[in-house]
């Protein structure tokens, strides 16, 4: 049995999924990334090569670029042995692309979400195989982290689970197994941390580097909770949050400081300015607010 599935399919190519992409080419296999439009597309396209090219400038063997392919054609998921969702964190978004998904691929394939919150149970309904089903969340970024999340939902299969551990070994990463419960463990652990640094700042304790500098130098954490908010994305934290809120209790609210940044339009790394200004030369610059 090969380490990985000869062809792995990526909906979404944004920030995760081309991420995930580039784990996957990189170890060696076919991979196919759909987007939703011509235009997102070759922009997945120029961010996985330009992924690959960081990788091989570091000292990594160069794979072929032809294969990959990054098309808007949905039906390019026809011979996956596995497919992965990484479109935006809303409910009906995932449940479609994932029946959609469901629908191409053989059916002997493992169908995974990058979701890192979201009930596996309840993206499962209306999946036709929900045994092959599972949650494989990655982290961002995906080239240098070497976690990832596995959650399994309550029809899991105990072999894709197995299957998924085993693909994440072969991408040179470790493989974590949760059940499915609101926010796993990373998340639900991660963002309770971001959120009271948040609150911290909030309250004049503190500036966000000083937060930050405390937990990379205090707690040998490699990121602080602040930077990671703003690289994970405060829109993409947010709806996790109010999610986790409902789902978990009040410890889990958000900040009226992230509401209003977000409302701002200020999303961190996407959009240049969150808890740090990402215009300057260092994005480790902070913005004073």
């Amino acid at each position: 049995m090969s380490a990985l599935p000869d062809r792995v399919a990526v909906i979404g190519g944004g920030r995760m999924g081309s991420g995930i992409a580039h784990a996957f080419l990189m170890a060696g296999a076919e991979v196919v990334v759909v987007e939703r439009d011509a235009s997102a597309a070759a922009e997945a396209r120029d961010r996985i090569l330009a992924n690959v090219e960081g990788s091989v400038r570091r000292g990594a063997a160069a794979p072929d670029p032809e294969r990959l392919l990054v098309t808007v054609t949905w039906e390019a998921l026809n011979g996956a042995g596995f497919a992965i969702e990484a479109v935006p964190e809303l409910v009906g978004l995932k449940r479609e692309a994932l029946r959609r998904a469901e629908d191409l691929l053989p059916v002997d394939a493992v169908l995974a979400t990058n979701t890192s919150s979201l009930s596996i149970d309840v993206l499962a309904e209306g999946l036709e195989r929900p045994g092959a089903f599972l949650g494989m969340h990655f982290f961002n970024p995906v080239p240098a982290s070497t976690l990832v999340e596995l959650v399994t939902g309550s029809a899991t299969a105990p072999s894709a689970a197995e299957d998924a551990a085993r693909w994440v070994g072969a991408l040179g990463k470790t493989a974590i197994t949760v059940r499915d419960s609101p926010g796993f463990a990373s998340s639900r652990l991660g963002v309770l941390l971001g959120l009271e640094a948040i609150r911290m700042v909030e309250e004049g304790v503190a500036t966000p580097e000083a937060i930050d500098t405390a937990m990379t130098l205090g707690y040998k954490h490699p990121v602080g909770p602040l930077r990671l908010t703003d690289m994970v994305g405060l829109d993409v934290r947010l709806d996790i949050a109010e999610y986790l809120a409902r789902e978990l209790g009040p410890r889990f609210e958000p900040p009226e400081l992230l509401r209003r940044m977000v409302a701002e339009g200020m999303l961190g790394q996407k959009s240049g300015n969150g808890f740090y200004d990402w215009t300057r030369d260092s994005p480790t610059a902070p913005e004073r607010r």
